[in-house]
């Protein structure tokens, strides 16, 4: 059960940057602006913004990403944010292609264990974040509690947690499984504006759509099988795999490693949420360049 908890430190934190803090020079970023389709991925799916949203495309994503203080990844493939820099969120994509994820979990997803296990390893890494005088989070509870959509084939759930200041975030997460793979969504915000945002956010990734081919209900028989379900999902899939390849001895071995990679990923934490709420050093302030969705 350990062995789960501290995997889902890792989706937990998708929105916490595991950087050492923002380049000094912000990046040119081609922002387009809505309305119309943009795609995410080469060929893999697209989404629809409205003339009052902004996007960045995977290239331009990395450089924001970099710049705020974490590692690029190539699974990121566009981000989405208001024009209204008072609005004080942004949507950022990346695409997984693991393979056809089977949905037969989804009366299975036990809510209140997940949240067990995610508050016990919290509270092992706060131990270790004291030992490296770093800032504690910790986790109150389900924002929103993980819910399957048969229909629509997207995977949703929501954490709060709360900083030593007090302060609160919420790590908004929503998985759109495909053909293929799935695509990410994590939202970046605070609570004071989650249920304001979240209709706007909903009708984004309602508008969201795989091309030709990769939509989940175009699985046909000899496509690669994921090796995890939806609860794997919420705890961090690849370590899912791992444990049953014998991740404890692994684990063993490499518990230092590990631990810094989780520390490191709450250190910066509070860099992009108190960079959002003084509206400085985050995306809103980057150089905007770019044109109309063609």
């Amino acid at each position: 059960m350990f062995l789960i908890a501290f995997i889902l430190l890792i989706p937990l934190l998708l929105i916490f940057p595991s950087g050492q803090g923002l380049t000094s020079k912000p990046p040119e970023i081609n922002w387009m602006v809505g309305p119309g389709k943009v795609d995410l991925g080469e060929d893999v799916a697209q989404v629809g913004i409205g003339e009052e949203h902004l996007f960045a495309n995977a290239e331009d994503t990395r450089k924001i990403v970099e710049y705020m203080g974490d590692i690029p990844r190539k699974s990121d493939v566009g981000m989405v944010m208001p024009k209204d820099s008072s609005a004080g969120w942004y949507i950022i994509f990346d695409y997984h292609p693991i393979g056809y994820i089977k949905d037969d979990e989804k009366d299975k997803i036990d809510a209140k264990a997940l949240l067990k296990s995610i508050q016990k390893a919290n509270e092992e890494a706060n131990k270790l974040r004291r030992q490296k005088s770093l800032p504690i989070l910790n986790v109150i509870g389900w924002y929103q509690e993980p819910h399957y959509d048969s229909q629509s084939h997207h995977l949703v759930w929501a954490i709060l947690g709360e900083g030593e200041d007090g302060r609160k975030v919420v790590n908004y997460n929503v998985r759109l499984l495909g053909r293929q793979g799935f695509m990410s969504v994590v939202l970046v915000t605070d609570p004071s504006t989650f249920d304001q945002y979240k209709p706007e956010i909903n009708s984004i990734i309602s508008d969201f759509s795989y091309k030709k081919g990769k939509s989940y209900l175009e699985f046909v028989k000899g496509d690669k099988i994921a090796e995890y379900g939806l609860t794997a999902l919420i705890v961090g899939g690849a370590g899912a795999v791992a444990a049953k390849a014998g991740f404890f001895k692994i684990l063993a071995k490499a518990w230092k490693a590990v631990a810094a990679g989780v520390i490191a990923l709450f250190a910066a934490v509070w860099k992009i949420i108190k960079s959002v709420w003084r509206k400085r050093e985050d995306p809103y302030a980057l150089p905007r360049k770019g044109g109309v969705i063609k």
